[in-house]
């Protein structure tokens, strides 16, 4: 126990102290994390053997990782991905393992080998790739886009290459094949490899899948994919509301973590990914009214978990190994690091990505990733690849990751003097509807936003300034750019089903010209929509809007309500007045706007300033018979 506490609190220590550090230096919390690892690992000597057992652990981060993402795509979402996912991300698997394939064939690896080189090579880190472009709020431009789809593509092809690989030990001395064409591998092995399932119940669960038939496996892995989507659909609401009932906010946490952890070993069970699995738990719950619940009960251990890994990472390199032949391995990881991003940077121009999103998917996914720990070490296991070859590759796979965070520096360099930098970039594809429309999310539009979201509702937030949309990425804020007065862009973004428009727009000309389309094309939809001055109140309720707030009323009754309560006013009779006078201009606008004309000052409008008048007396008025009254009260 005490060995445990005092290596958890190596871990832990070194997180809070390398993290701030890098984030401060704008080096961002990956490279923090795995610097971190290599101070505590290779350099002090503090964290030993356990680290290979930790990041097994660790993994499961990524496992959550792809389990929120999958709660922010909706099944159709997903089907507009497809030609990504189909054709830039096949692309990317096939031609770098073609690639990396043949320079290890040209080192005189035999092809089997090299393609489980290629293979693992091949594909990139989703935990590191996906942790920077949310940082860095890339996810929602189009290189980021694009980087998702190759990445989820990269984790769906790993089933078939973990199905594969095992195909190949025909061609090394320690494999066998039996009189009925089955594969077997060395003895001590497959000992190995059948080593750790952790009790007799699951041995016998996995002896029970390896004994079926090709048909019969097929049979158990759909049944497994069925039985996710089923209950996902169908059993979650039940169970939710019943941990409902039990009013303890901890079984909310319990019931997420029994969903991921459960998927997750239903998938190993059947030879499939845990990762995707959970990804498409999270795609079925995606349309859940408790999907806000599981982000928020599973983020903080997504984060913590990624983190661990990544500092297993760091403390995993093998400096001995690396000091021997430095050179050759630093040339290696550099080689892997060229040859994938020269094939990507080719694909995202046949894709049509240009300028910074093509660098960004260039340099993004040019390391090699966590799935290739997984693929080398299962070559070993199925006597696929020689140790020595393995030891070498993990090293490699290693220091690319460690490499990532520079890349992403030197993408930062080259989009600040790309061509493009000063030039509006294309809008955001809009994946994400709710029952409320952001239209502008400056000073006014992101209280609303943050008001709404905090009470549990979801807003599809739309702004044209891509400096703004930016720093809301960063704050964690998800927003689309794109010119909300354009009828494609609103169309995508659910107004057609939308409950309510919030029009925060600055341009007093676009938020009205955004009202009076909003209101055709909706007559039943609530629009709440931001006023510059009395006279643009008018305007925009002459263009169909329910309800308009001067951007200064509210926080000016706020100001006069502290100054009367500095002229002797208790904080009630202050906050009476205040709302006085807050309803009886709201009944003045209402019936000074059917006078109001477009085409004349208001103050040579004789009908418009007699009734003002009248209603200014009526509020005279009104705050004399609230004094007389408060006066019999103390009487």
């Amino acid at each position: 126990m005490e060995g445990f506490l005092f290596q958890a609190s190596i871990y832990l220590a070194a997180a809070v102290i390398a993290v701030p550090i890098a984030a401060r230096l704008g080096l961002g919390s990956v490279l923090g994390y795995l610097a971190a690892g290599i101070l505590i690992g290779p350099v002090l000597g503090l964290v030993g053997a356990e680290t290979k057992d930790l990041q097994h652990f660790a993994e499961f981060g990524v496992v959550m990782m792809l389990f929120l993402i999958g709660l922010e795509l909706e099944p159709r979402a997903l089907w507009d991905m497809r030609h990504k996912l189909l054709g830039l991300g096949g692309l990317q698997v096939v031609l770098s393992t073609l690639a990396l394939m043949g320079i290890a064939m040209a080192y005189d690896q035999s092809w089997g080998v090299a393609l489980a080189i290629g293979l693992a090579l091949s594909l990139s880190s989703t935990a590191i790739v996906l942790q920077t472009l949310t940082e860095k709020g890339l996810m929602q431009t189009a290189g980021g886009r694009s980087v998702f789809s190759v990445l989820l593509a990269q984790d769906i092809a790993v089933i078939p290459m973990l199905a594969f690989l095992p195909l190949i030990a025909v061609t090394l001395p320690d494999a066998i094949v039996t009189s009925d064409g089955s594969i077997t591998v060395d003895p001590e092995v497959d000992a190995a490899h059948g080593a750790g399932h952790g009790s007799s119940q699951v041995d016998a669960a996995f002896n029970f899948i390896d004994s079926l038939p090709a048909w019969g496996v097929t049979l158990v892995t759909i049944g497994a994919i069925a039985g996710i989507i089923i209950t996902g659909v169908f059993f979650t609401r039940p169970v939710f509301r019943y941990i409902h009932s039990a009013k303890l906010r901890e079984m909310y946490t319990a019931l997420a973590l029994l969903i991921v952890v459960g998927i997750s070993f239903l998938m190993i069970l059947v030879g499939l990914s845990p990762a995707l699995g959970a990804f498409l738990a999270g795609v079925v719950l995606a349309s859940s009214e408790f999907r806000h619940e599981l982000e928020t009960d599973l983020e903080p251990f997504k984060g913590l978990l990624l983190g661990l890994f990544f500092i297993t990472v760091g403390a995993g390199i093998n400096f001995t190994l690396l000091a021997s032949d430095f050179v050759i391995i630093l040339g290696m990881a550099l080689l892997v690091i060229l040859v994938k991003g020269a094939i990507l940077f080719v694909l995202g121009h046949m894709f049509k990505l240009r300028g910074r999103d093509k660098w960004l998917f260039a340099l993004g996914l040019a390391q090699a990733g966590e799935f290739g720990f997984v693929l080398v070490s299962f070559s070993v296991t199925t006597n696929v690849m020689p140790d020595d070859v393995a030891e070498t590759l993990l090293l490699v796979i290693a220091l690319t990751m460690l490499i990532t965070p520079l890349l992403f520096i030197l993408y930062d360099f080259i989009s600040k003097r790309s061509a493009d930098a000063h030039i509006r970039p294309p809008d955001d594809e809009i994946d994400e509807e709710g029952p409320v429309i952001i239209a502008g999310v400056g000073r006014f539009g992101q209280v609303v936003n943050r008001l709404i979201q905090a009470s549990g509702f979801e807003t599809v937030v739309l702004d044209h300034n891509p400096n703004t949309i930016a720093v809301m990425r960063r704050f964690g804020f998800k927003a689309f750019l794109g010119d909300p007065t354009r009828a494609d862009v609103l169309r995508k973004a659910g107004l057609a089903d939308a409950r309510v428009l919030v029009v925060a727009l600055d341009n007093r000309q676009s938020a009205r010209a955004l009202v009076k389309y909003a209101r055709a094309q909706r007559p039943d939809l609530h629009i709440v929509a931001r006023a510059y001055d009395r006279a643009d109140v008018y305007h925009l309720y002459q263009a169909g809007a329910d309800d308009i707030v001067r951007e200064m009323f509210d926080s000016s009754l706020r100001a006069g309500r502290f100054a009367l309560e500095k002229l002797g006013l208790s904080e009630y009779e202050a906050a009476e007045a205040q709302r006085l006078f807050y309803h009886h201009d709201r009944k003045s606008v209402r019936e000074l706007a059917p006078l109001w004309r477009q085409d004349m000052e208001p103050s040579k409008n004789a009908e418009y300033v007699a009734r003002a008048k009248e209603l200014e007396k009526d509020l005279e008025t009104a705050f004399l018979n609230r004094v007389a009254e408060e006066e019999e009260k103390r009487a």
